[in-house]
């Protein structure tokens, strides 16, 4: 069973699947139940098996939480996914509550009396999000129990566990030993005191063990736990058919490959002090490491901020696949300037950025489903076209895409908007304090330990002072070859890890005017050190911009930007004609010439020759 990602209303057999799941609630004795849009691995890109609420809902969105009583439910979604719920959610069926972890336990607490009971899967939850819930429902006299399982019962034509193949990644793109990496990790953990690490997020044990899979679309990830331990052993427990035996020799013998339903007897061997991350292992893990007494050390996933840090290898390569990706982009930018009349459709113009992504010989894969959003869609911050929504380009529209690819040398994510035709004066405004947002943190510096809470205002202030925002980050981190989005490094309000020199973030601020257009801009950057403000402030640090692709000049208000902004516009086009220039010939060319030419109004003297 596949489920696109759609975003309009279609016959959808939610009652029956509410009535089924109502009655699996009865029979275990529990009053509401929540499902959450995620897998045993807490990861962002899933299964087609593990697309519970997809199956319940209907909502095809990347993150969300949903809720049912033996009489109403409720999805809870982020402000990215607002618009989409609402066309997607029979709205007679279950209520859409736009604000993730606060409404939902608040929703239950109304629906409910006193003395019930609250059931939910411990393989989907980890240990933070049930103490949170469970704060949360306490005074409202609520109990929250453990019930696994209860929506996998009903679901009868699930989808099987994925079993495509895992092979090595190369130490030339790895740029370190998987041997290497183990011994420091399990450094870590003696410095942690524990003599051994639980690691459950797919993304900590690719990086560590130098693998990459192809368990889920748009993330090279293995579905795997593992098991670190003090003296550099690792118990990797997955499907064993994934593991060649090439793969198998070169992973000894350090490394174990078990099959996951030995995992519970496996963890009750375990001895001394184990390390677990409350914040991305699920419940019944903890659990099961009660059960069988086994001592708990609740710390981060030792992997999580290694990875995040790029190697000198890593960045070298990431800026390689930076700009490889970046003549796709190009050449599709001219491809879509030159066809603004000829009604190009949404799923033609993500079928031809794609076609020239891969025309490369290197692309193995997109690395998420393109948003290709033109007029109104544009509002729709996640929106990807299927065959029942997709739309003409017309004249006059803004045309949002945003896009990545995987490159054995890296990930991108970049994200342009464009107009067909010619933009009118609201078009130009709007997307000219977008671009400021984007220019101000790309100019930022800051002291060290600053995180990314520190660093969000400073790329809305221009919408601000419009009284205009947007309902999602300012900026998630990316993987190295793995998930587009990737922590623990973000800019938002909600995630305070400090930025370290070596990260890797999207800049994208935003404008969504629901039944009119969207507009966002991204470019990725790698977070590095700079030469300090003065002798005694220390060494600050600033965002080097990874991303190399024009802006849509028609859209820009010159008039509005500021010497220093539109000196930074003019180098910055300067450095993507540099970059890509060399890459394109004939009409790509010239049109790549025209899109990065010099902005010549109030900041001649500062633009480069």
């Amino acid at each position: 069973m596949t489920l696109p990602e759609q975003h309009g209303k279609s016959r959808h057999p939610i009652g029956e699947r509410l009535a089924s799941l109502r009655e699996a609630m009865r029979r275990v004795g529990i009053d509401a139940y929540l499902v959450p849009r995620t897998d045993k691995f807490q990861s962002g890109m899933i299964a087609p098996q593990d697309e519970r609420v997809a199956w319940l809902t209907g909502f095809t969105g990347s993150a969300g939480c949903f809720a049912t009583t033996a009489r109403s439910a409720a999805l809870e979604v982020d402000g990215r996914y607002d618009v989409q719920a609402r066309l997607q959610v029979d709205a007679e069926e279950i209520e859409v509550l736009v604000g993730m972890q606060d409404k939902l336990p608040a929703w239950i607490a109304r629906a409910l009396q006193s003395g019930s009971t609250v059931g939910f899967d411990p393989w989907l939850h980890t240990r933070q999000d049930v103490r949170r819930i469970r704060r949360k429902l306490h005074p409202n006299g609520l109990e929250l129990r453990s019930a696994a399982g209860l929506v996998d019962r009903i679901w009868t034509d699930r989808p099987d566990s994925p079993t495509g193949p895992a092979y090595d990644y190369p130490i030339k793109h790895a740029g370190e030993r998987r041997e290497k990496k183990i011994e420091r990790m399990s450094r870590e953990l003696s410095e942690a005191g524990a003599d051994a690490a639980i690691l459950t997020k797919p993304e900590s044990i690719a990086w560590l063990l130098n693998i990459r899979g192809s368990d889920v679309d748009y993330s090279p990830i293995v579905q795997a736990y593992a098991v670190l331990t003090e003296d550099c052993r690792v118990e990797l427990f997955s499907d064993p058919r994934k593991f060649g035996s090439d793969l198998a020799d070169a992973l000894k013998p350090d490394v174990r490959i078990r099959p996951f339903d030995v995992l519970p007897s496996a963890l009750a061997e375990l001895s001394g002090r184990t390390l677990i991350d409350p914040r991305s292992a699920p419940e019944r893990l903890f659990e099961l490491l009660e059960e069988n007494e086994v001592r708990i050390v609740e710390a981060d996933d030792p992997c999580v901020n290694a990875k995040s840090i790029k190697n000198k290898v890593e960045i070298k390569n990431h800026k390689s696949a930076q700009e490889r990706d970046g003549v796709a982009v190009a050449k599709f930018l001219a491809w879509i300037d030159g066809r603004a009349a000829d009604s190009v459709t949404e799923l033609e113009a993500a079928a031809e950025l794609e076609r020239l992504r891969r025309s490369s010989g290197k692309l193995k894969g997109l690395s998420f489903a393109t948003i290709a959003a033109s007029g109104p869609h544009g509002a729709i911050i996640h929106y990807h076209p299927t065959a029942d929504t997709n739309r003409k380009l017309e004249p006059g529209d803004l045309f949002l895409v945003d896009s990545g690819g995987q490159y054995l040398e890296g990930t991108t994510d970049v994200t342009r908007t464009v107009v067909i035709g010619q933009p009118t004066e609201d078009q130009r405004r709007d997307y000219t304090r977008v671009l400021k947002g984007l220019i101000a943190l790309s100019t930022a510096k800051w002291p060290p330990n600053r995180t990314g809470r520190d660093l969000d205002t400073i790329a809305r202030y221009p919408l601000w002072l419009s009284a205009q925002d947007y309902m999602h980050g300012t900026g998630h981190g990316v993987g190295h070859f793995l998930a587009v989005h990737e922590g623990p490094q973000s800019i938002s309000t909600r995630f305070d890890e400090p930025l370290m020199p070596g990260m890797i973030v999207s800049v994208e601020p935003g404008l969504y005017l629901e039944g009119r257009y969207g507009i966002r801009l991204e470019n990725l950057a790698l977070v590095a050190a700079c030469l300090p403000e003065s002798s005694d402030s220390g060494n600050f640090l600033w965002l080097e911009t990874l991303t190399f692709a024009p802006f849509d000049q028609r859209l820009i208000n010159a008039s509005e930007l500021s010497q220093d902004e539109c000196r930074w516009l003019n180098q910055y086009h300067s450095s993507v004609l540099a970059k890509i220039g060399p890459h394109l010939a004939d009409a790509d060319l010239d049109w790549l010439e025209q899109a990065c030419a010099a902005i010549s109004w109030h900041c001649d003297s500062q633009v480069p020759n």
